[in-house]
């Protein structure tokens, strides 16, 4: 599995239970750069060559179809859908209600655990507080798609919200297609 380091945890928690089935990230702080994806997935998969399979623990993730391309190019299958929020939810799901959630900003487990790192100091908010508005004026709710029961990242996103002065809602996904995506790449095996 080649896969976001946003979401190793989450995949360790699936695959543990295979052990024929091998996790390399990539830097989950390419979730801010999009651009960085697609090469570094080129390289991972010609390093990789000794597995007989290769599964992309990715979905489009902001590349423009790029991704999909890459991994029809090179002959791997990888997660459908727009971003892991999307197969977080389930994407059908997901993309069913996309039209009246536009103005929703998502977390997930990892991105309230690294909120400041991934959100805030990337920009600039630590600095530059006033910038809030620019970013975030139009969205109205901050959706966390909980993949686990902790009632402190609870509290944490809720936190989130406050910060962002957005309304807060609170989804348990659990790990959504994810899941179910590795267990059944586990049982072909």
């Amino acid at each position: 599995v080649l896969g976001c380091g946003a979401l190793a945890r989450e995949i360790l928690a699936v695959t543990r239970q295979f052990d024929h089935i091998d996790l390399h990230c990539l830097p989950a702080i390419f979730h801010n750069h999009p651009e960085k994806i697609v090469p570094a997935v080129r390289e991972a998969v010609a390093g990789a060559r000794e597995y007989d399979r290769i599964f992309l623990a990715y979905a489009d993730c902001g590349t423009g179809g790029q991704l999909q391309a890459v991994a029809d190019e090179l002959g791997i299958e990888m997660m459908p859908g727009p971003h892991c929020y999307a197969f977080y939810q389930g994407t059908d799901d997901f993309m069913g209600n996309v039209d009246d959630e536009f103005t929703s900003f998502y977390l997930t487990d990892f991105l309230v655990r690294q909120f400041d790192a991934f959100v805030w100091k990337p920009l600039g908010l630590d600095r530059h507080p006033d910038l809030r508005d620019a970013y975030f004026g139009n969205y109205e709710k901050l959706v966390y798609q909980a993949q686990t029961d902790d009632p402190q990242l609870l509290e944490k996103a809720r936190e989130c919200a406050d910060r962002l002065g957005l309304e807060f809602e609170h989804r348990v996904t659990g790990l959504g297609d994810l899941e179910s995506a590795l267990l059944t790449l586990g049982k072909r095996n």
